[in-house]
């Protein structure tokens, strides 16, 4: 799809983040199916967060760096990206995300317009698209 100038449209993208799992959506298209990037998790310790292998001294271990490099590729070629995620400080994947863009891809740190702490694993797909559509809205009012 292309604008009246012949340009393609601003990709504005959206990225719902938790450790276990990134959703990227195309927030211009009402109903968008997510890109859904999961961690290389060979030993199946996602599915048992409490396992003795995955905790040390009471700290998650950071996920791979195959994980943060997945979505930063998913993010490439965005005008526009927010990231949505639940947490702060290190237990948070989206500022893990965040920092690793800015350390390793910061052509695609350049283009995150904001970030927000979200209950994603209680807000249906619906509302997370309103929210980021609102955010767009007032964001490219400005």
């Amino acid at each position: 799809m292309t604008t009246p100038d012949g340009k393609n449209p601003a990709t504005h993208l959206l990225v719902v983040i938790d450790h276990q799992e990134a959703r990227v959506y195309k927030t211009e298209i009402h109903g968008a199916i997510p890109v859904s990037i999961a961690p290389y998790d060979p030993h199946g310790y996602g599915r048992h967060l409490h396992s003795a292998h995955e905790w040390t001294d009471g700290k998650r271990q950071p996920e791979r760096k195959s994980y943060y490099e997945a979505v930063a590729k998913a993010l490439r070629g965005a005008e526009q990206v927010l990231l949505f995620g639940s947490g702060t400080g290190r237990s948070s994947a989206m500022e893990q995300l965040l920092t690793d863009l800015k350390d390793h891809h910061a052509d695609v740190a350049k283009k995150v317009i904001g970030s927000v702490v979200v209950d994603a694993h209680h807000t249906t797909e619906d509302q997370l698209l309103a929210k980021a559509t609102a955010f767009y809205s007032e964001f490219n009012r400005k």
